[in-house]
């Protein structure tokens, strides 16, 4: 299998800092892979509220994650920040991309790199929804 491989986004449009606690960090001392997904998670839902919204309700629809891929580059440890940058991209009639870069906040160290594909849902029917067109206004790269 091809190793993903994704180029930090040409600029951001959010950042959050996350600590790296004990609970996130793996028998081989480092960061672990499923923790990493929780951190970006975290980052997620602080992005929308950034926005004024909640995961449950983005400009009047439930978001859902439908994919998510991350590229490893180095290893986090316990005690460390992570500087998240996010930046929307790619967007399609369902959703758009979420691009993440995860380095380490004092040295800069790249730690992870990917994206999050965000879906937009239909209240009603739990089907994919059209992504409102006011939403992409507000967070369209610019």
């Amino acid at each position: 299998m091809p190793r993903l491989q994704f180029a930090p986004p040409e600029r951001d449009r959010f950042s959050t800092d996350i600590a790296i606690y004990i609970s996130h960090v793996n028998q081989g001392g480092h960061l672990d892979n499923a923790q990493l997904l929780t951190l970006v998670s975290e980052a997620r839902v602080r992005f929308f509220r950034s926005l004024g919204y909640t995961e449950a309700d983005v400009a009047g629809h439930p978001i859902v994650v439908g994919d998510i891929g991350a590229q490893y580059l180095s290893e986090g440890f316990h005690g460390e920040t992570l500087r998240v940058r996010l930046c929307p991209q790619d967007p399609n009639r369902y959703g758009f991309d979420l691009a993440f870069r995860m380095d380490e906040r004092e040295t800069g160290r790249a730690v992870a790199r990917g994206k999050i594909g965000i879906v937009f849902v239909d209240r009603a029917t739990r089907r994919v929804a059209p992504m409102p067109p006011a939403f992409w206004d507000l967070v369209a790269p610019r």
